[in-house]
């Protein structure tokens, strides 16, 4: 991620007026700045490729009290409560509330900000990079909060997720991912996502679009080009896998999909690492690796985003004007009010290694 702003005799002079002595030509010229500059980062942090941009997204206005009517989103075969998880707090493990179906749902908001500053004597030279690379770094503390916010909310909800008695996840043969992992995640996800009846859907449901998964775990896809993928031969009898299928994953070795699903590999999720460990201490367990499925044909999972009541723009980037001229410092403001839930766990299922 990298903000840069183009150098025309525009800019250079905006950004001159930001160091200026007059603190009015100063403000109007920062605060110009940060209108132009705004609906940019809102743009950068909505097109990044993160859990938080999983969730389906629908705007109110900042003075309103958002809700959502649960009826529209369920069956006419639902049961009459059902569980909806949310967050209160940005990073925060996720709650479940069980809510009456034919109901208005309530939900909580949060504001995600962050501030930053550079010394005026950059604006006075025209430093337009160091005025871009303060502008990137207010979208990347944003960025990471959501992506907090997303994660203990989806690992959450799956480590809490349960259909007829069953949790929604399934342990792997091994600590490697194999073919029959990833073949037995698509039944279970069959099994969960039934028609409104309770029968057979219709038409062909996937019931998982997108597999959330550790490089380790990609590189165990990748691994099935060259490695055996049979279970229940006998034993010293190794089957590889169609020279087709090896020739697929050769010339894909990226793995953007397979099987037609989409893969998205995050570096959060592994041994030891962060996504995992609120995997393990949200589902009370010791795994090394979790593989998350999820179904993105469904509405499920969304984020609702405050619209600023004056402008109509959902992020909020403002001059700052807490220094006073002694301090020579340039200051901006940002941040985005905005709430997450998952409406229907069906949509989670996963792997555990």
């Amino acid at each position: 991620m990298n903000i840069t702003l183009k150098r025309t005799e525009e800019q250079v002079e905006l950004v001159k007026a930001m160091a200026s002595r007059n603190r009015d030509v100063a403000y109007e010229a920062q605060q110009a700045l940060a209108e132009f500059i705004g609906p940019v980062l809102a743009e950068v942090v909505n097109q990044a490729p993160t859990l938080s941009n999983l969730f389906s997204n629908f705007s109110f206005n900042d003075m309103d009290s958002p809700s959502i009517p649960l009826d529209l989103y369920y069956d006419v075969t639902a049961p009459d409560y059902v569980k909806v998880y949310s967050t209160s707090v940005p990073g925060g493990l996720p709650t479940n509330t069980v809510t009456p179906t034919a109901s208005e749902m309530k939900f909580t908001t949060y504001r995600l900000d962050s501030a930053v500053d550079f010394d005026k004597r950059y604006a006075a030279k025209s430093r337009l990079d160091v005025v871009g690379k303060s502008f990137t770094r207010i979208a990347q503390e944003i960025l990471l909060r959501q992506e907090s916010t997303s994660a203990n909310l989806i690992l959450g909800a799956l480590a809490d997720a349960t259909t007829n008695g069953a949790a929604h996840y399934i342990a792997a043969n091994g600590t490697d991912l194999i073919l029959d992992d990833f073949n037995k995640l698509l039944t279970k996800a069959k099994r969960i996502n039934t028609a409104w009846t309770g029968g057979t859907p219709e038409g062909r449901i996937k019931g998982v679009t997108d597999l959330i998964m550790s490089p380790e775990a990609v590189q165990g896809l990748r691994a099935m080009a060259y490695n055996p993928i049979n279970t229940n031969s006998p034993a010293g009898t190794d089957i590889p896998a169609t020279d087709e299928m090896r020739n697929a994953i050769y010339q894909n070795a990226g793995i953007p999909e397979f099987y037609g699903i989409s893969i998205m590999e995050i570096n959060e999720l592994g041994n030891g690492q962060k996504f995992t460990n609120v995997w393990n201490t949200a589902a009370s367990r010791t795994d090394n690796d979790l593989v998350i499925g999820l179904d993105r044909s469904r509405e499920s999972l969304f984020r609702a985003v405050a619209l600023d009541s004056e402008t109509g723009a959902e992020f909020s980037l403002l001059a700052d004007d807490q220094y006073s001229v002694r301090q020579q410092k340039i200051g901006y403001y940002g941040s985005i009010e905005e709430g997450r839930m998952i409406l229907d766990d069906r949509v989670l299922t996963g792997i555990t290694l």
